[in-house]
């Protein structure tokens, strides 16, 4: 029975994350890219609010403190192993199409962050609450499609964003320094615990310091390793756009195939790595304090710009790089093609990937808790939230010690079918975005405060 199951999910799975995710995604990113007049140009004028406090705003964390957390589960091991595997089933190729995904999902992480703060409510306590839920529910009236929203949520929250990521701690500990399984799952469980008790400000001061300092660390990482291939490294870029367009290009026993595979696995990479569209960010992002909704929007997509446009495009060079560089290695197996790359870094190599990979799988859960307990909470009240974190801190000490075969495919599909409510209300409510957009950024009135009927309580 559990396995005709997990194959009957794995098939939905599958199906939902080939072509109909990818047109619906990357079809919603080029919509909102021409609709928003490229919100990208303003890339750094977004770098430059994120660590800007907006002193005297509304909300419950700093801008920069909602990034920090959401980055914190977009940059996880996808960034590492998911483009490595891109790159051994699609060719060096799938890179581009993975770094041109980001570039085009800014303007959708801009447009979730402006209707996250636009649709938010303050509680009765003074907290901040938003997210695609109530954007559906206030912005649409389409109550029924945002409790669908928050139960997928709540489900791929102990999937991809728990569950898969203890395990994949434990796994690597246990191979690596031979830890036993069962003690890195009660270490995993008491840390989520003793931050997560805290609520959104625990986990945003937490990531706050956290995550600049991985994701440097692994950039730094990075760049040594392009200085130990600086041989190559333009040879990797060169083919890396030409078999973009030109699989066979690749040659020396690269993937060939089609244009269309090799565009498949860079876009479907891309897009689960830094979750533009899946409608996860907006959650936190309804939270920060920020005086107008723009003013978010602009911090939200520099999540996407950090995650794949940065740190993608730096592993995907470092791979492919070492691939001409080393001719000898094998690069049909992911994780054994990054663990190879960063093994020619003499004596920090793997001490630093093995870091790498528990941080951002550590990070990874405490956002995805601050997700699933706003879902609950939208679901059920603020009571059945204290029992969410319960459940969660004891389902990451599972998650370490059990299989997760059926639970990998469960994750994707909840993922895939959150998006779908997400990208409705986008699509949607993309007239609004674009009249938001016009008011604060196009007419320069960022520093406006927002009007009474931009923020309907």
């Amino acid at each position: 029975m559990l396995d005709t199951i997990s194959k009957v999910i794995e098939t939905c799975s599958n199906f939902l994350w080939g072509w109909p995710m990818i047109i619906m995604l990357l079809g919603t990113h080029l919509f909102l890219t021409i609709r928003l007049k490229f919100p990208q140009r303003k890339i750094f004028t977004a770098i430059r609010l994120s660590v800007t406090p907006d002193k005297g705003a509304s909300g419950d964390v700093s801008q920069f403190g909602a990034l920090a957390t959401a980055l914190a589960a977009t940059i996880g091991t996808g960034n590492i192993i998911g483009v490595a595997t891109a790159i051994t089933l699609g060719g060096p190729g799938a890179v581009l199409w993975c770094w041109l995904t980001g570039v085009f999902g800014i303007a959708t992480k801009y447009a979730e962050g402006l209707v996250a703060v636009k649709y938010r409510i303050k509680t009765a306590n003074g907290q901040m609450l938003g997210g695609p839920m109530y954007a559906l529910e206030r912005g649409l009236g389409l109550k029924w499609l945002a409790v669908l929203f928050c139960v997928f949520t709540a489900l791929a929250s102990f999937g991809i964003g728990n569950l898969v990521q203890s395990n994949a701690i434990s796994l690597l500990c246990h191979e690596t320094y031979n830890v036993p399984v069962e003690l890195s799952g009660a270490v995993i469980a008491v840390g989520v615990a003793l931050v997560v008790i805290f609520g959104v400000k625990g986990i945003a001061r937490v990531c706050s310091a956290f995550v600049p300092f991985m994701a440097l660390l692994y950039v730094i990482g990075c760049v040594c390793i392009l200085i130990i291939n600086h041989a190559f490294v333009a040879d990797a870029i060169h083919l890396i756009v030409v078999s973009a367009f030109n699989p066979e290009a690749a040659g020396g026993g690269f993937v060939g195939g089609s244009i269309i595979m090799t565009a498949r696995y860079g876009i479907a990479r891309g897009l689960f790595s830094n979750e533009s569209g899946m409608g996860s960010a907006p959650i936190v992002a309804a939270a920060a304090r920020t005086r107008n909704p723009v003013r978010q929007a602009l911090v939200s997509s520099t999540g996407t710009f950090w995650d794949t446009v940065v740190i993608c495009a730096l592993t995907g060079l470092v791979l492919v790089s070492s691939i001409l560089a080393y001719p000898d290695i094998s690069y049909s197996d992911g994780p054994a093609l990054t663990k190879v790359a960063f093994d020619k870094i003499p004596y920090i190599g793997a001490p630093l990937l093995t870091f790498g990979i528990i941080t951002f799988a550590f990070s990874t859960i405490l956002g995805w808790c601050y997700y699933g307990e706003k879902s609950i909470e939208y679901l059920g009240g603020k009571r059945l939230t204290l029992v969410y974190r319960g459940i969660f801190i004891v389902a990451t000490f599972f998650g370490a010690v059990i299989k997760l075969a059926v639970v990998w495919n469960l994750a994707d599909f909840t993922n895939a079918l959150m998006a779908i409510p997400n990208l409705v209300s986008l699509l949607m409510l993309s007239g609004v975005i674009a009249a938001e957009t016009k008011k604060y950024l196009w007419n320069n009135r960022l520093d406006a405060d927002a009007d009474a009927e931009d923020n309907p309580q």
